[in-house]
């Protein structure tokens, strides 16, 4: 069994910049700079409404080898890997476990989950299965499941085995603060790298968005509108100007 040093984590700036982007526009945008598997696919949001964003704590599960882990639900609990990723929880802290679609085993129950609450956490995506589902919805914390069991971890065929390494879920990489965007559309991990460059051309995305829904709603031409022609552009370059209180060449109003 691995346990890491805790992660670096970003400037909350960043992190927030990012939770306001929303998954949507970060995944088309990431797309657009060369990384196209940024989404978390298989998790799907259990918790509607709940949209964050926040650096990853990492969890790895393997499958079961009874000469490596045999353990009960209660037996000698520190030994249980599962959760040490807990204990490195910070306010806004995001939780990503590869637990290789297993199906039949609850990696975390609403104990553990009222702990990540009570330190702050944001979220959880795991490629595989919680339990307590009822009560864990309850706790404020965002889950991006593929879904639930009545099981616990120790019931069935994956065990735990690296804290805080990189990991595989859904499909792409995940390393230990990399910020995680989530949302109803899913989870995506924006590189930590790439980071700033995506908060910079997706902020200018969701700005003409803006205009572009309010020209729509107002019965405007898609093919004006959606995406921004360049024949609109000066209109909404206009526009833009007006809400900050500038004029379209720059200068105070």
């Amino acid at each position: 069994m691995v346990e890491t040093q805790d992660v670096v984590r970003p400037p909350k700036d960043l992190v927030d910049g990012l939770a306001a982007i929303g998954s949507a526009t970060a995944s088309s945008e990431l797309s657009k700079l060369g990384v196209r598997s940024a989404h978390i696919r298989g998790p799907v949001s259990f918790t509607p409404g709940i949209a964050v964003a926040g650096p990853a704590l990492t969890l790895q599960f393997m499958p079961k080898r009874e000469d490596l882990h045999q353990v009960e639900e209660y037996a000698e609990p520190e030994k249980q890997l599962h959760r040490h990723v807990m204990y490195h929880t910070q306010p806004g802290d995001m939780i990503v476990v590869d637990a290789r679609g297993d199906m039949a085993s609850g990696v975390f129950g609403e104990m553990m989950l009222t702990y990540f609450k009570g330190r702050g956490g944001a979220g959880v995506i795991v490629d595989g299965c919680i339990r307590d589902i009822g009560k864990a919805r309850t706790l404020g914390v965002g889950l991006w499941l593929r879904g639930v069991t009545p099981n616990y971890h120790a019931q069935t065929g994956i065990f735990p085995t690296a804290v805080n390494v990189p990991v595989a879920c859904g499909g792409t990489v995940v390393e230990p603060g990399d910020i995680v965007v989530a949302d109803d559309d899913g989870a995506v991990v924006v590189p930590i790298k790439l980071a700033r460059k995506l908060l910079a051309v997706a902020s200018e995305h969701a700005e003409w968005e803006e205009f572009s829904r309010m020209r729509l709603a107002q019965g405007g031409d898609m093919r004006l509108y959606y995406p921004l022609s360049d024949e609109a552009r000066p209109e909404y370059e206009e526009w833009r100007a007006a809400q900050s209180g500038r004029g379209a060449d720059g200068s105070a109003t």
